[in-house]
């Protein structure tokens, strides 16, 4: 397995709207989406529409890079949770970069950066569909914990999908 550094070629950067075509490169892809709770994008417009929305709504929602070429999506949206002082965090990955190490990385560093950002973050929790083993395995290695099963917790495009939840503090000796 490939790995790549934690001070290389591994980036996190705001999206632009020039991005749209490898965006959809991978955001069109039904392998890279089948475990995201948002549709395979089928065209151009349908994409920019979407990078537009996130660009100018969403607080914390960048591109993962190897160098400037965004290769994968990355959020962390606060706000969550009875008092609001949790994220969730969320992300796909061109399928040509899996296995990498690069996904894990990617959520390190999210991960340290939302804690550092976003001052009302006391808890950053992952929601990974129960099948889904590499996803939780990447919050694993991230030094995420894993804290139990939702059953049926989302309907996603027509099915009611288990939920497995991970959390990670921001007093977690990992967390930064």
């Amino acid at each position: 397995m490939e790995h790549f550094p934690r001070n290389g070629e591994i980036t996190l950067r705001p999206f632009k709207i020039s991005d749209v075509d490898d965006f959809i490169g991978w955001a069109g892809d039904d392998n890279v989406t089948r475990y995201c709770r948002w549709n395979t994008f089928t065209s151009s417009d349908e994409a920019t529409g979407f990078l537009k929305e996130m660009i100018e709504s969403h607080p914390w929602y960048r591109a993962i890079c190897i160098g400037d070429l965004p290769i994968g999506s990355i959020y962390v949206t606060p706000g969550v949770g009875k008092d609001h002082r949790g994220g969730e965090i969320g992300y796909a990955l061109n399928a040509e970069y899996w296995g990498k190490g690069i996904a894990t990385e990617a959520v390190k560093m999210a991960v340290s950066c939302a804690f550092k950002e976003l001052k009302c973050l006391s808890r950053v929790e992952g929601l990974v569909f129960a099948e889904n083993k590499a996803s939780q395995r990447v919050l694993e290695k991230a030094g995420f914990v894993k804290e139990g099963l939702l059953r049926k917790y989302f309907c996603v495009k027509g099915k009611n999908i288990d939920i497995i939840v991970y959390s990670i503090i921001d007093d977690d000796d990992n967390a930064s």
